[in-house]
């Protein structure tokens, strides 16, 4: 159980310790490299916590905007969990039922108070490591972003990358994915009749992250494709660190080669079961790479039309380096 470090009591960040935050779209790797970062000696994984998409803690375990509106009722699976079980495990040290019973009485104490609030007094728990955090639902609004960088002005950021074909293929075989691009109104009307289209979620989101970054000193945020730290993890973990100013020896490689040490990767109890994305939770070893070259100009199997990438979504793919 990480222990708080009573020295900071006043809910600030000291600038050695501002936090890590992985921008990505669902699928693209993101549980696996934020969990595999956290297992470095100086840094701390956290679940996806979600909580920048609300103002205030009230707000986001009700579900609601700052205008009152109501968000997803999927909301309570998909939000809550990664805090609670985060929660659970610094203060009670446990992810069990009791531990998460805690969890929901130490949120509603703090009901009134800003989700940045929230998250500093996390980072405060786990002084002096350094927070690690990824929650894609981040990526859905530049409200989100923005409000996570006023929060933390000086936090790092990896723009974590997926092949568009093989995140849109992953997304849509995903529990639950095509709902989640129903929802996200990814839908092409074009073909005369309307096609479920991933494309524009990885289009739409990318470019979202790169106007983000666009406004920030280019020492704050490294750009990282997850099939290079598939492929050859040593090299791409020591190139993160190296930007991070950490040490990558042996020690800390073989730490952030087993995810699965994590207190986060697994299944959590009934009360708080997810807080990362499910087949990561079954299988968070990594695993030896099996990754697909592909043709942009193949046809799509999932467009009835026979169409291939979208013009848009070639070009910002070339831009990131895939061929």
């Amino acid at each position: 159980m990480v222990q708080a470090n009573p020295a900071m009591h006043d809910g600030s960040v000291s600038a050695e310790r501002e936090p890590l935050f992985i921008l990505a779209p669902v699928r693209s790797f993101t549980s696996l490299v934020s969990t595999m970062l956290g297992q470095h000696p100086a840094m701390y994984g956290f679940p996806e916590l979600n909580l920048f998409m609300a103002e205030t803690l009230d707000g986001f375990w009700r579900g609601t905007d700052s205008d009152g509106g109501r968000k997803s009722t999927f909301w309570p699976v998909l939000r809550h969990h990664g805090l609670l079980r985060t929660v659970a495990q610094l203060y009670a040290g446990e992810q069990t039922i009791d531990g998460v019973a805690l969890a929901y009485r130490w949120i509603r104490t703090r009901a009134r108070r800003t989700t940045g609030e929230v998250f500093r007094e996390l980072l405060d728990r786990i002084d002096p490591l350094i927070g690690v955090e990824k929650s894609p639902g981040y990526m859905h609004q530049r409200l989100y972003l923005d409000r996570l960088l006023e929060t933390f002005p000086n936090a790092r950021f990896i723009h974590l990358l997926r092949h568009p074909r093989a995140q849109c293929e992953s997304v849509l075989k995903a529990r639950g994915g095509k709902l989640m691009l129903l929802i996200l109104n990814a839908i092409d009307p074009s073909a005369g009749v309307p096609v479920i289209e991933p494309q524009i979620l990885w289009h739409d989101v990318n470019v979202r992250i790169l106007e983000f970054l666009d406004g920030l000193p280019r020492r704050q945020w490294l750009r990282v494709r997850g099939e290079d730290v598939l492929r050859d993890p040593d090299a791409e973990l020591a190139r993160i660190c190296g930007w991070l100013g950490l040490p990558c020896g042996m020690h800390e490689l073989a730490a952030m080669k087993a995810p699965e040490r994590s207190p986060y990767a697994h299944v959590g109890p009934i009360n708080a079961r997810l807080g990362n994305d499910i087949n990561f939770l079954l299988e968070p070893r990594l695993r030896p790479a099996r990754l697909q070259d592909y043709d942009f100009a193949e046809p799509l199997p999932w467009r009835p039309d026979g169409r291939c990438l979208h013009p848009a979504v070639v070009e910002l793919a070339r831009e990131f380096g895939y061929r």
